[in-house]
């Protein structure tokens, strides 16, 4: 039962992660060409987005992958020191 969980998941991760790809790829690769007034235009956001939107989410990353780099050094640098007494 389990696996037939994980494979449940696993597409739709697959799928959602298709759908982002396909959309991203289309707004900032396509979207530049087509006329300001065109009806597809309200289907996406502003270019600006394209950029402020990863570079956001980068910066968040990797403070939060320095963020518990850091602690887990605290933590065992307390733990080497409690041994060391």
């Amino acid at each position: 039962m389990a696996q037939v969980n994980d494979k449940l998941i696993g597409a739709a991760m697959l799928g959602i992660g298709t759908f982002v790809f396909t959309y991203y790829s289309i707004w900032t690769l396509v979207m530049p060409f087509v006329d300001e007034d065109h009806a597809v235009r309200k289907l996406f956001p502003p270019q600006w987005f394209a950029i402020a939107i990863p570079v956001f989410l980068l910066a968040v990353g990797v403070t939060g992958i320095f963020g518990f780099l850091s602690f887990v050094m605290l933590k065992s640098g307390k733990k080497a020191a409690k041994k060391s007494t």
